[in-house]
Formats: structure tokens, sequence, C-alpha cells
């Protein structure tokens, strides 16, 4: 059994993680599974219940609570509290309600087997949340991510996880009156006994979150937005996916240190954050790639931690914990729908959805080993339930699938029927947030096509750089008579004439310039001071690109800067001409 340590053990523990999480995702997808199995499958041969290879499992872990930054960071990216309103009929009280029940159902579980009541509340929050990830990847591979049955259920698990947030951040407030090792809490947690601390600590946590929550509600979209259209203006990629990676990793860990919260409430509050700016797309693009690969090392690390001889140590206690999660949470999410008077069909698609347990399950669990509230076995046996229902996933999607077809078939009449009211309006309230959306887009499509309109000359760069253009942009008006530039001023900008009409006035001509022009760019080409005054005739309205910012741009656009030079050099030709017949007539 060779150990990875010594002088490279960040860079060994990396490597194996992501040659073995690599080698068995493609057998897994291969295979008709979802890779994350194989990610699972990756950390077992690299953990110490194998032979073989063993990664550091402490390194790892601190990698993993990356992964569990990025995700949470994910998942706040993509929260949308429109589209959440918009299901929250079905979504809030049915998530809810299924959280409740399938804990009881833990509880009993854990009762049976003789555990103690924080056992078992911390095993039923763990098999009672789903994968967000697992969800997302079966409806993207059946095309129902947008529908209304796709959308109900990712509300429904966004609901979850904001619930398993909220678990995390009471979990260690009541550890001790759950039954928690005083040795596993520190000595923090030592002194904390009857009721009145346990109060307190609780109602110390609660003003903890509320104050930072409320610090990244009300403040965060004024700074967080501000700050990536400052960066998104310096026109470097890679400084604008820093900067991402830095507010989500910097806000997580500065919310953990100063408020006391976890690193995954921090990363969530600044992925919401985010995701009310027009930069939040590409923000998910720029940080996809790194939120992916730890995410990787996040099911690498859990599969390092589990046990597989407990399938045949205790394979009752497992099948029992899969039957939970597969029959058990899906059976309940069937019927909470149906109760709610919504479709068979939405029904079987949220209860195939409900029917795998993933990242909140494995974080959870940690937490309560921390705490001393379960035993190992009981991590096993979460860490079996995960592995062996995603896995069974995509088969529980395709039986649920033919159970509706055969539905549909018996009975046509009830199942066009029943639940067809809720349904007509939750489609008219998605509708409406889909038209939203898009109207937004529009304007935002139609600023770029006005400013096409207005200047041809930028249909040299594509669209992305349009709209990068947009951000680089100043604004900024003049009135009749106004002198907007001087002779022999430090050229500070080029301007772009969006509406009105100005003269320059060089070489005792005047020369107007309407809206679609520009004016400004010899100075910056050449380096020198300004060689004209230019007056506003009309109320005009400028779009300035500044210096650095023009300078910096055309350097990346080639075509463009060269057709602005040509324009620049027929300019000063013309000058140059004028000021020849003018000699000579003089």
């Amino acid at each position: 059994m060779a150990n990875v340590h010594g002088d490279a053990t960040l860079i060994a523990t990396v490597a194996v993680g992501f040659v073995l999480a690599f080698a068995f995702g493609y057998l897994a997808d291969r295979l008709h599974l979802p890779p994350l199995v194989g990610y699972l499958v990756a950390g077992i041969f690299a953990g110490p219940f194998t032979p073989g290879i063993v990664a550091d499992g402490a390194l790892a872990s601190q990698l993993a609570e990356m992964g569990v930054i990025l995700l949470m960071f994910g998942v706040g990216l993509h929260f949308s509290a429109s589209d959440l309103l918009a299901v929250r009929g079905v979504a809030i009280p049915g998530a809810i309600g299924q959280i409740v029940l399938a804990t009881l159902l833990g509880v009993g579980l854990c009762w049976l087997w003789g555990w103690s009541l924080g056992a078992g509340i911390v095993v039923g929050l763990s098999l009672s949340v789903a994968s967000t990830v697992v969800l997302l990847k079966a409806l993207e591979e059946r095309n129902l991510v947008d529908s209304p049955n796709g959308r109900v259920a990712v509300g429904w698990l966004i609901v979850e996880d904001l619930v398993m947030v909220l678990a995390l951040v009471l979990l260690p407030a009541f550890a001790e009156l759950l039954g928690s090792h005083p040795a596993a809490e520190g000595a923090a947690h030592q002194a904390v006994s009857g009721g009145q601390p346990i109060v307190l600590a609780l109602v110390m946590t609660l003003g903890k979150v509320a104050a930072f929550a409320a610090l990244a509600i009300f403040l965060g979209p004024k700074v967080v937005p501000w700050i990536l259209t400052q960066v998104a203006r310096t026109g470097s990629r890679e400084l604008f996916t820093l900067c991402v990676l830095a507010l989500a990793l910097g806000i997580a860990y500065g919310s953990a240190e100063v408020f006391g919260v976890s690193f995954a409430l921090g990363a969530f509050f600044a992925g919401v954050v985010l995701s009310e700016s027009h930069l939040s797309k590409r923000a998910a693009a720029g940080s996809l790639p790194l939120q992916d690969a730890f995410s990787v090392l996040f099911f690498v690390s859990v599969g390092m931690l589990f046990d597989p001889s407990i399938i045949v140590r205790q394979p009752g206690e497992v099948f029992s914990v899969l039957a939970l999660i597969v029959v058990g949470k899906s059976l309940i999410a069937f019927a909470i729908v149906l109760l709610l008077r919504y479709p068979i069909g939405m029904g079987l698609t949220v209860a195939a959805s409900l029917a795998q347990i993933g990242e909140f399950s494995f974080i959870l669990v940690g937490l309560g080993m921390s705490h001393g509230l379960i035993p190992p076995d009981g991590r096993d046996f979460v860490l079996a339930g995960a592995l062996l229902s995603i896995t069974l996933n995509p088969l529980v999607f395709f039986m649920t699938a033919e159970l509706q077809k055969r539905v549909r078939a018996m009975w046509p009449a009830a199942y066009a029927a029943y639940g067809r009211a809720h349904h007509e309006t939750l489609v008219r309230d998605l509708d409406k947030v889909k038209a939203r959306r898009k109207a937004r887009e529009r304007a935002r499509q139609l600023k770029v096509q006005e400013l096409l309109k207005t200047f041809p000359l930028l249909s040299l760069i594509d669209e992305h750089d349009q709209e990068e253009l947009l951000l680089l942009f100043r604004p900024k008006a003049a009135s009749p008579g106004e002198r907007v530039i001087r002779i022999g001023e430090r050229g500070d900008g080029v301007y772009f004439i969006a509406s009105g009409a100005v003269e320059v006035h060089v070489n005792g001509q005047a020369i107007r310039l309407e809206a679609g022009s520009f004016f400004g760019e010899m100075a910056l080409l050449s380096g020198s001071r300004r060689t004209a005054d230019v007056t506003a005739v009309d109320f005009c309205q400028f779009l300035v690109l500044e210096r650095r910012d023009f300078n910096q741009f055309m350097a990346r656009h080639p075509a463009l800067r060269a057709s602005v030079d040509e324009m620049a050099n027929r300019r000063r030709e013309m000058n140059l001409t004028h000021a020849r017949s003018k000699a000579k007539g003089s």
C-alpha cells in the first residue's frame, strides 16, 4: 500500500485525484452512469480501505472544502428568486414537507438500530436532500431543464438546499442538546449545558447569520457588481476570472472568520449577489472550470472516507438506507405533488429527481461526525446510499417515464384532467418570468444593435467585444455652445457622438460632425496634444472611450485599429491640404 506523502504531497494528492477521477469518470460515462459515480469510486480506490495508492486524506479534505465553496457559489449563481417564486406553490411546501417526513423516516430507521435521536436527525436530514448536480445532469440529458416539470424539480431542490444551509448553521448550536460528545465539541462547547446557554448560543448564531445576510443582501448588490464592472472594463479575461474567484472565496472565508457562518453559506450568498449582475453569465462561465475541477476533488475526498466492506458487513442497514432514498423519498414527493393538486407527470418527474442523495448529504454527515453525533458506520451508510442511489438514478428515471406512459394509456381522461388548473397557472407564471428575462436580454441586444447602427465601424468586432465596449464607454453630455475639447489639451479619450452634432475648428475651418461620427482619436494615436477645438452645436450625448481603455481595446482588435488609423490619416491629410490652400491664398 503506497502512501502519497513527502515534499510534493499537494501535487501528488491532486495528481492522483484527477487521474483516478478521470479514469473512473470516463468508465462510468461509457456505462451510461453519471460521472459522479466514477469520482466516488476513484476516491474509494485512493482511500485507506482499499489496497494500492493512499492519498493524503487531510489534504484532500481541505481541497474538498474548496469544492464545497465553489459548488455552493455555483448554486447561488444560478439561484433565481423569480424562478423560485413562480414555482413556490409546489416547491416550497413540497420540499419542506418532504424533508420533514424523510427525516422522520431516518429517525425511525436509526431508532431501530438503537442509535440516539441526534444521530437519527443527522442521518435523516442527510438522506432527505437530493444532489442538485445529479439532478441537473439528469434533466439536461432528457431536455427537461426548461420544462415546467424540470423547473419545479429544480425549484424544489433549491428550497432543499436553502433548508440544508440553515441546518448547517443550526446543527452546531443544537449539537450539545442532541447528545454530541464533549470531546468532539472542544473546550468552547464543554461549558454549554442546560437550556439557557443553548438558547443563547442559538440566538447568537442566528443573529450573526442575519447580520451577514443583511450585509450581503443590501450592501452586496451595490458593491460586488460595481467591482465586477470595473474589472470587466480592463478587458482582461484572466483578471475578470480571478476577480470572480476572489469574491467567491473571499466572501466565504470572510463570512466564516467575521460572522462565524459556514463556508458554504458565505459562498452561496456570494453567488446570489453575483446572480443579479448582468455579468453573471460571464462570471459563471469564468468560474466553471475551477468549480468543476474542485467539485471533482470534493467527491473523490468523500469516496476516500467510504469503507466498501460495510456493504458486506452490514448489508441490511445499507439496503434499508437505499430503500428510504429511492422508494421512501420518491413516494413522499409523489404523494405531496398529488395532494397539492398538480399533474401526475410532474409528481413522477419530481419523484425520480429526488431518488438520490449527494453533496449536501456528505457535508451534513461530515458535520455530524465532527460533533460526535453519529458513529463512523452512519457516514458509511450514507455514502453507500449515495453511491448506489446515484448509480440507480438513470434507471429510476426510465421506470417513471414508462410508468407515466402506462398511466396515460390506461386513464387518459383522468391523467389529462388531474391538476390541470394548477399546471396552467404555473405555466403562465413561468412564461411571465421567461418573458421578463427575454425582455432584459432583448433590451441589452437592442443597445448593442443601436450602437452598431450608429457606429457601423464597430461591426468589425464580435458580439462579446461589443458588449465589453458598452462597459468601457463613459457617457458624457454637452449643451449647445459648450466647448468639449480645446487645442493644446492632453488627449483624454475618443468621443463617439451618440446624438446631436459638433463643430471641429481646425486651421480656420469648421467641420460639422453628426451622430455616428467620432473625434479625438488623432491625439491618442500620435501621443501629441489636441490640435483642434470641438464645440457642441446641439444637445449632445457622447460615449467616451478613455485613453487607457482605447489603447488596450485597440491593441486586442487590430482590424478596428487599422480602420481608425485610416480614418485619422484621411483627416490629417484633409487638414494639411486645407492648411496649404489657405497658405497659398494668403
